[in-house]
């Protein structure tokens, strides 16, 4: 009977997070929640002068707003230093490591004589890996794991393919430094079997990490995890992501208003297929996401893609979600909150702002009009449309509106019966009736502003402006 499936996601606390580091998150909540598994969150915090709590809240924060939760506690990593080093001298007892009295200046000097010979990897074989426990000195000593010197470690991985490293490429890894600190290499190891963790899916630039790590799972006897080590993500030019491509922080995409659902999306389909589909819901993700649809490639982030793609998901909204979200994006962009009603406005005028906003900012801009109290501001272009010609039209048109019934029919009958009065087709009148109602021209359909804000506001803008 084959194990529950349990991935994990282990960032460094050294900073925000990275889009890579988000899809690597995503893609292994993907595959737990898919199967029914357990998704684990482990702090790898061990380099204690660059881990920061403001770093790890952030890593958090950037999970959270994604949805992707985790089950059980964070695990912390520097607090199983204790475990850690327990592991490196059972490996000690077993005989499956061994002590090296090897000082920092010994092995400096050993790679350094090796440089000179033109050397480029040089491989340190410490003389103490069968040294006889009776010349021990009374001094300091790492503990080094025994590596096989000869053959091959074959890692067998779900996206590489059979990866062959020969061993005498590899050193007797330190497990535990002479200071009594477990090395990374060690930690991952012991942390991933204590969590139970089934399957390792993680950047491929931690490949060459897996070799090394197997031997531990070798050395101890343990279940060694499924393998899949996932391309890292470029910029649009092919070159690895960084700072000159925008953004490449989870915080910078909340706070430039994409929404969470239209990332998830398209994280998940940067590197990962499912035939043709391209936009699909969280439900059809868990239950198409496997390991044999990632590429080898690296994969380019597009920002025409996501943009794309946010728009569907932001089309497809539940309106008081969509509301939510919006008022988390104004919170993380630093804008001022949104009144109650504000948000009230916004709710009923959801209908008419979703169609084809691809981010939350453009849905706020053609949302201005039932955001805006009177007065109401109008920009160059809005002013532009405000000619004598068209006031008059506008206070023509107020009295014909006092005592209608409030539907778009008859809002139909009468703008259209007053454009034909002065010889104009409807567009001509829009320009200065979108003026007088929202102050821009980029904005939803003059019925749908005048249903929206309701008959008394419609004809107090329709006055203000006129006058």
């Amino acid at each position: 009977m084959s194990r529950p499936v349990v991935t994990r996601f282990a960032p460094s606390p050294t900073g925000y997070l990275h889009i890579g580091g988000a899809r690597t998150a995503l893609f292994n909540w993907l595959y737990a929640r898919g199967r029914g598994g357990k998704f684990l969150l482990r702090i790898e915090d061990t380099d204690r002068e660059r881990s920061t709590p403001e770093a790890t809240a952030a890593i958090l924060q950037g999970l959270a707003w994604l949805g992707l939760d985790w089950d059980g506690e964070v695990v912390s990593q520097f607090d199983r230093k204790d475990r850690h080093a327990e592991v490196a001298h059972e490996m000690l007892a077993r005989g499956t490591a061994y002590k090296c009295f090897a000082t920092a200046a010994e092995i400096a000097a050993f790679r350094e004589a090796e440089s000179a010979k033109g050397v480029s990897y040089p491989v340190f074989l410490s003389p103490w890996r069968d040294a006889d426990p009776a010349t021990h000195p009374d001094a300091p000593f790492a503990i080094r794991m025994k590596a096989p010197r000869s053959g091959d470690t074959v890692i067998d991985d779900q996206v590489q393919g059979h990866v062959t490293i020969q061993n005498a490429t590899l050193d007797d890894m330190i497990v535990l430094r002479s200071d009594g600190v477990p090395t990374y290499m060690l930690a991952v190891v012991v942390d991933d079997h204590d969590m139970g963790v089934t399957h390792v899916i993680r950047g491929d630039d931690h490949l060459n990490n897996a070799a090394r790590q197997a031997m531990v799972y070798d050395a101890m006897g343990w279940d060694i995890p499924v393998w899949a080590h996932i391309p890292l993500i470029f910029g649009p030019d092919g070159k690895k992501l960084s700072k000159r491509h925008g953004a490449v922080g989870v915080h910078e995409y909340q706070a430039m208003g994409y929404p969470a659902a239209g990332m998830r999306n398209y994280l998940t389909r940067l590197g990962w297929a499912h035939g043709d589909a391209e936009f699909f819901t969280d439900q059809q993700a868990r239950a198409w996401f496997d390991l044999a649809g990632i590429g080898r490639a690296p994969a380019r982030l597009d920002f025409k893609k996501l943009e794309n793609i946010c728009g569907q998901h932001i089309a497809a909204a539940d309106d008081a979600a969509l509301l939510h979200e919006i008022v988390a994006y104004r919170a993380a962009a630093g804008l001022e909150a949104l009144t109650g009603g504000q948000e009230n406005g916004l709710l009923r005028a959801m209908y008419c702002l979703k169609d084809r906003a691809k981010t939350l900012p453009e849905l706020l801009e053609k949302a201005e009009f039932v955001l805006a109290s009177r007065p109401i501001s109008r920009d160059e272009a809005a002013q532009k449309a405000l000619d004598p010609v068209s006031r008059g039209i506008l206070h023509e048109l107020t009295p014909r509106l006092q005592n209608v019934s409030w539907s778009k029919e008859n809002l139909e009958s009468i703008l259209t019966g007053t454009a034909t009065a002065h010889g104009l087709n409807f567009g001509k009148m829009a320009a200065p009736l979108r003026s007088a109602l929202a102050g821009r021209m980029v904005t939803p359909s003059v019925y749908d502003m005048m249903l929206v804000i309701g008959q008394i506001e419609t004809i107090a803008r329709l006055e203000d402006a006129a006058a």
